[in-house]
């Protein structure tokens, strides 16, 4: 094998392949870069049969062939190279590496042992890259990190005509988000588990603007049970699969309450840099409270005997005069997420913490009571108020955890509640009503601070 690329796309392709190796593979052939050089074009790729990812660069290519490498060595090695093209050799099981003045020579990987990519699932249809990684942002922060409860970890997407849902929690909060995309059938109806890393990952490797295939195993249309297998995400010449999570997601849709008794609309751009402000203060197991009157909201943080800060926003309140308190990250995670519905176009790295400042656009934030899950949602500057119901119904059982915060659902809940591929039950007029956005989060049930 023989070719030329240039160093800058060898370095972004070798980055977006990198970052599927696993960490701790289960045989050391798993850790290769696959490289394969034919007509005018290299392609890279790795697959450890969970997770693969695989990119296409235009390459002067001077003998085609294929060579597997150490791949975190590779990444090391070309962003550390000289501005200048690269040129790769392979010869006696060895691929050697020119750029410029620098040589590196790698020890080949045995071929024979490596798994074949897997391949491509039937293709459910297509979203722009922008829209999928802003949803992304929004709702990756809340899936849950604890291994221990794969179900949790993933975002569901439900798929429901043109309609894409993605939502995620970690039990203490609930992310929705609904965008549109292009079918590859009209009526699909159908639901998938994906890993929120994979998740993020997308969002962060697709490019903005470009048109992004989705394409997963689908199950029959007699079952309501949600797609196993694969999912795929490709476009701008990449494309990232992995493995879905086989568990069922809880009905996400019968959480949201019906009515509240209080809401507030806050400007976006004051509202979150007050909060971030007095958040640092705050300890993890420590509130944010926030005491609404009718013209003004009271933020205010503490620390034990160390520290104190205290700010007051312009708020547009109704409802009786009364004191929330919560989660300082979790609070931080759902304005900036709900901010980003804003924003024309999505943060480069898929973080919902970029969004900062908004020349207009309000934060709706509704409650029944300091102890009752509140909701967050979003309003453009020239909206009306918008739904904060699902029209489903109350949920107003909560359980409350060790550290004073109660939880969305039950565990027995979450681990027994089936899932729901095309939201059954919620008519067009229900989904009409409902933000584009919504994130549903309990507060912290502590005294009030003095």
């Amino acid at each position: 094998m023989k070719f030329r690329v240039e160093r800058d796309a060898l370095g972004e392709a070798v980055s977006f392949v990198a970052r599927a190796l696993p960490t701790r593979p289960v045989v050391p052939v798993l850790s290769g870069l696959l490289m394969e050089a034919d007509g005018d074009q290299l392609m890279l790729s790795c697959f450890d049969y969970e997770v693969s990812a695989r990119v296409t660069v235009a390459a002067d290519v001077g003998e085609p062939g294929v060579a597997l490498v150490p791949g975190r060595l590779l990444a090391e090695i070309s962003r550390s190279l000289p501005s200048a093209d690269v040129e790769v050799v392979t010869a006696g099981g060895m691929v050697m590496l020119t750029c410029g003045s620098a040589e590196f020579a790698l020890v080949a990987l045995p071929l024979e042992d490596y798994p074949a990519l897997p391949e491509l699932p039937a293709v459910a249809g297509t979203v722009d890259g922008a829209v999928l990684a802003t949803a992304a942002a929004q709702v990756v922060p809340s899936a849950s990190r604890d291994d221990t409860l794969p179900m949790l970890t993933g975002v569901c997407l439900d798929f429901d005509g043109g309609a894409l849902t993605l939502a995620a929690t970690d039990r203490y909060r609930l992310a929705v988000r609904t965008v549109t995309w292009a079918p590859s059938e009209p009526d699909l109806h159908a639901s998938a588990l994906v890993p929120a890393r994979t998740l993020a990952d997308v969002a962060r490797s697709m490019g903005p603007g470009r048109p992004v295939t989705i394409a997963f195993s689908r199950p029959g249309p007699d079952t309501a049970r949600p797609a196993d297998g694969m999912i795929s995400f490709e476009g701008g010449g990449r494309r990232l699969t992995a493995r879905l999570i086989g568990a069922e997601f809880i009905r996400y849709q019968s959480r949201f309450p019906a009515s509240f008794d209080a809401a507030a609309e806050l400007a976006a751009g004051p509202f979150i840099e007050a909060v971030r402000r007095v958040s640092l203060v705050a300890d993890r197991a420590t509130p944010v409270q926030l005491a609404f009157r009718r013209d003004v909201v009271v933020i205010e943080a503490r620390s034990d005997g160390r520290a104190r800060a205290l700010e007051s926003v312009p708020v547009m309140f109704t409802g009786t005069s009364q004191t929330i308190s919560f989660n300082p990250q979790f609070l931080l995670d759902g304005i900036t997420a709900a901010a980003l519905s804003g924003q024309a176009r999505s943060p480069a790295d898929g973080d919902a913490s970029a969004a900062t400042s908004h020349d207009a656009g309000r934060i709706k934030l509704e409650f029944t009571s300091p102890a009752k899950p509140a909701l967050i949602s979003w309003i453009d500057g020239d909206a009306t108020a918008g739904a904060g119901a699902d029209g489903q119904g109350p949920a107003d059982s909560t359980e409350t955890a060790g550290n004073g915060a109660a939880t969305l659902p039950a565990p027995s809940d979450v681990l027994s509640a089936p899932a729901v591929p095309s939201a059954p039950g919620r008519g067009e007029g229900e989904a009409a009503c409902a933000a584009p956005f919504r994130y549903l989060v309990v507060p912290l049930r502590v005294p009030a601070v003095g």
